[in-house]
């Protein structure tokens, strides 16, 4: 007899014992002696004949095996559902171009990919000519015929240093995109705002995202001019303060974006975001600092990892009606939101695994956020170095590079062994910047993140769980009601 493990991950909360069922994407609630044995089952290097007899004889696995839990099922070929048509869809679907309009920025943040914590660029005196900036936008409207509507965002850099620049390709990408509706996205670190800047941007309905990392002795201790030195906090309050004053309906579409350094004290930066009257109402994105290309770990200090765990427990408190919704952190909404997003809208119930699979993690490269550097190179995205080889998956002259785009989309084959009998499959969050060692995509680069996403997902159940288990329900989870068995 063969001893077949079943392919699960198992999980407990306070109140509860849990399988996540890797092939039906199920999560079943277990009684206690069920969950032990699966333990010892999935758990033991070689299972004993006595053991394995006690696993088929157990009247909770037995129902679980007739309904088709429990399979050990796993993929065989790790690779990409969009493999084979790939040359199809990026030539009608792509939906948005970043354009890198300079490299060149008038600030020196400690973290920014630009200024010396990572491995794959610094700032350099050099920006993207009108004609490059108009190939990239005639790309983009080229090869999305089957997408309604097309975003063109643009990065540096400080992007505003070349408002020319903005502003005539702006002009030109509506002049020649007729049917197609187009939006328009930046991301500036604020000192630059003019009047004239403003009125433009408000004109043409541009998205602006403002980066502010919180009070001023933490926003200025890592954004600073590069001049000067000094930090840039006193001046951008200065022009969001008359931003807001003369154009107060054009300033609650801004998005401020924060990037948290974990050095600090979170409920400094909560009190800040809630209450400073300027931004107060607004909406707030958080992200913390990205570490694929850092050359050392910025670790967070233990009172902030604590402080940002009670707002998120008050969080899932309010959801149970236990907490006022006042009372909770906007800055920690996405940790709700991106666990309905994971376990609730994106969670479909399966019979089984497919013998052709890929892991979760990578989008097709360049047709969600295609990003053109300022010579006219395509990267999958502005996350990625233009110093890397791999990454470099063509230009506005020669199109794209499919072998290499190919190679990136189906990452999963270069650490296939491991992905294979790894219950986070399809949750899996790695793309191919996690594996970009700049020269070559590396195996073990790609592996050493493994542990940190199944920590997450893991987590995640937990917390989706023990909102079920205290009452809550989902908007959207009629289909997913817990199976308890």
């Amino acid at each position: 007899m063969t001893k077949e493990k079943p392919f699960i991950h198992l999980f407990n909360t306070q109140k509860g014992y849990y399988i996540f069922d890797v092939n039906t994407n199920a999560i079943l609630k277990i009684n206690r002696g069920t969950y032990d044995l699966l333990k010892k089952i999935t758990s033991s290097q070689a299972i004993s004949e006595e053991l394995y007899k006690s696993y088929c004889e157990d009247e909770t696995i037995k129902n679980l095996k007739d309904n088709g839990f429990l399979s050990s099922k796993k993929v065989k070929e790790v690779v990409h559902p969009y493999n084979n048509i790939l040359e199809y869809y990026m030539s009608r679907n792509i939906k948005m171009i970043t354009l890198q309009v300079t490299q060149q920025c008038n600030l020196r943040c400690e973290y920014c990919a630009y200024s010396g914590i990572y491995a794959n660029r610094e700032h350099k005196n050099v920006k993207m000519s009108l004609e490059t900036a108009k190939k990239g936008i005639r790309f983009l409207l080229e090869n999305s015929i089957d997408t309604e509507e097309v975003n063109i965002g643009f990065y540096g850099g400080e992007p505003l240093l070349e408002f020319e620049l903005v502003k005539q390709a702006i002009l030109y990408a509506k002049s020649i995109s007729e049917g197609k509706k187009l939006t328009f996205s930046f991301t500036t670190n604020g000192t630059l705002f003019t009047k004239e800047i403003i009125e433009f941007m408000m004109a043409q309905d541009v998205m602006i995202t403002i980066s502010l990392d919180g009070p001023k002795e933490v926003h200025d201790k890592n954004r600073r001019f590069a001049v000067s030195g000094c930090g840039t906090f006193d001046k951008v309050i200065k022009n969001l303060d008359f931003f807001k004053k003369n154009y107060p309906e054009y300033f609650k579409k801004i998005i401020f974006n924060a990037v948290f350094d974990g050095s600090n004290n979170f409920n400094c930066l909560n009190e800040f975001f809630t209450t400073y009257d300027v931004i107060k109402d607004c909406a707030i994105s958080t992200s913390e600092v990205a570490k694929e290309y850092a050359l050392f770990d910025k670790s967070n200090n233990e009172d902030y990892d604590a402080q940002l765990d009670y707002e998120i427990f008050k969080m899932y408190l309010s959801k149970l009606n236990r907490v006022n919704e006042r009372n909770v952190s906007k800055l920690v909404l996405e940790y709700y939101n991106n666990l309905e997003k994971s376990l609730v809208k994106e969670r479909k119930l399966r019979t089984q695994l497919s013998d052709k699979d890929h892991h979760g993690g990578p989008c097709i490269p360049g047709a969600q956020r295609l990003f053109m550097d300022v010579n006219g190179n395509f990267y999958p995205c502005e996350r990625v170095s233009e110093n890397s080889e791999p990454m470099c998956i063509g230009n506005i002259d020669k199109g794209f590079d499919y072998d290499k785009i190919r190679r990136l989309l189906n990452i999963g084959e270069l650490t296939k062994e491991s992905c294979v009998n790894c219950w986070a499959f399809r949750f899996c969050t790695l793309c191919a910047a996690y594996a970009d060692n700049l020269d070559e995509l590396s195996k073990k680069k790609k592996n050493s993140n493994c542990n940190f996403v199944r920590a997450s997902l893991d987590k995640d159940l937990k917390d989706y769980c023990m909102l079920n288990e205290f009452g809550y329900r989902f908007s959207d989870d009629s289909a997913f009601e817990l199976v308890e068995v």
